[in-house]
């Protein structure tokens, strides 16, 4: 947001063009704030601690049950309610249900919180808020989206797993505790579940129509938020204090700062690069470029964050009329290639900040070591099947 004003007071950037970049986000924020709503509905009816003390009970006292189920429900929180959910909500229920376990080293199980919440945020357009800043109004139905990207998404999960598996075998050695107490589920945790799948039924609606998903995401938070607090008043301030309504100037601003780079020339020199892949699309010059975008988008997202990378490469596609390959191969690389550093993506960003409010540190180096493993592998591996 500072960069934003500083734009506009230094004349940069006219005062009417960034609150047309502002005005641009709107899908974007009442996206967010729909699942950030349900998500903090979510940990403070219980429903996650329930879940997750069931998985410990269904390990049966292995650590490698448990942290296959701890991936598993992080790919379904991923697809069907965004990686931003699986990083704020799944990673504190995951740390009670390792706490419960007596788990004597819960990092794999947090590693599986961070990197499930990126390689499974392109299974669907609604489970990453980077693939609706991507697309824009260019957001394909969702017969389209999963023909191109059921297959790299599988193998981007797949991939994952196997390598974070790898390396955390060591660790995951070890025997874990089974007698965990399960929660009861309340009828607060009930009503969190319909809004749930309810409005996972209504973005699934609008995006197989091709409509926009901002609206069915909020409407489902305020329903859900109006349902539970009508059970439990006091529920209301916390659940809506709670949410992290930080995200929201994060994103306006980053739409303002794209808007002020558009006016250096980056984006139309991108553009003529993306039009040129576009145009060689059989070529293998072209298939090796396509690859190496999706790469280099990867790479930048650690080094600024996937939502302003996301926001360029969105522009750039646009002008450059990318064809269908480019822009998937831009969007594997904006999703996926943030696992290889805490950086990455806002999802990671949460995923640490949760940790450090349980007391955990995880430092960028002791990420990087991981990401470095797993990243390059996963995501050249689901560029090479977008590309076939």
């Amino acid at each position: 947001m500072a960069g934003a004003v500083a734009l506009c007071v230094a004349g940069l950037l006219p005062l009417a063009d960034a609150w047309a970049a502002v005005a641009r986000g709107h899908d974007v924020y009442l996206f967010l704030a729909g699942m950030m709503l349900i998500s903090e509905l979510a940990r403070k009816t219980g429903l996650f601690d329930h879940v997750a003390a069931l998985a410990v009970r269904r390990a049966r006292g292995s650590a490698r049950r448990l942290f296959a189920l701890v991936y598993g429900f992080g790919i379904a929180v991923t697809i069907f309610m965004s990686n931003d959910a699986t990083a704020v909500v799944l990673t504190p229920a995951v740390l009670a249900a390792t706490r419960a376990a007596r788990v004597k080293q819960p990092l794999p199980y947090l590693f599986a919180c961070a990197f499930i919440a990126n390689a499974a945020s392109f299974a669907l357009p609604i489970s990453n808020p980077a693939n609706l800043v991507l697309f824009g109004e260019r957001m394909p139905p969702l017969a389209a989206w999963l023909a191109r990207f059921t297959l790299p998404s599988i193998i981007a999960i797949v991939v994952t797993f196997a390598m974070l598996y790898w390396t955390q075998r060591d660790a995951l050695a070890e025997r874990i505790a089974d007698d965990v107490p399960t929660p009861p589920l309340t009828l607060q945790a009930w009503l969190t579940t319909a809004g749930i799948v309810i409005t996972g039924v209504a973005l699934l609606t609008a995006s197989l129509l091709g409509r926009d998903l901002g609206w069915p995401s909020c409407i489902g938070g305020l329903v859900t938020l109006a349902a539970v607090c009508a059970t439990q008043p006091r529920l209301l301030v916390p659940a809506v204090r709670e949410v992290s309504w930080g995200v929201m100037p994060l994103v306006a601003g980053l739409f303002v700062l794209v808007a002020g780079l558009a006016h250096t020339g980056v984006i139309a020199q991108l553009a003529r690069w993306i039009a040129w892949l576009s145009a060689h699309p059989h070529d293998l010059t072209g298939w090796f470029g396509t690859m190496a975008a999706g790469v280099l988008v990867g790479i930048a997202c650690n080094i600024v964050n996937n939502l302003p990378a996301g926001l360029i490469a969105a522009s750039a596609l646009s002008a450059g009329h990318a064809s269908e390959a480019v822009t998937g191969a831009v969007l594997i690389g904006v999703d996926l290639g943030p696992n290889l550093s805490v950086t990455g993506s806002l999802a990671t960003l949460l995923w640490l900040t949760a940790l450090r409010r349980e007391g955990h540190m995880v430092s960028a180096m002791q990420f990087l070591r991981i990401g470095a493993i797993v990243t390059p592998i996963a995501l050249i591996a689901a560029l090479a099947a977008q590309s076939i």
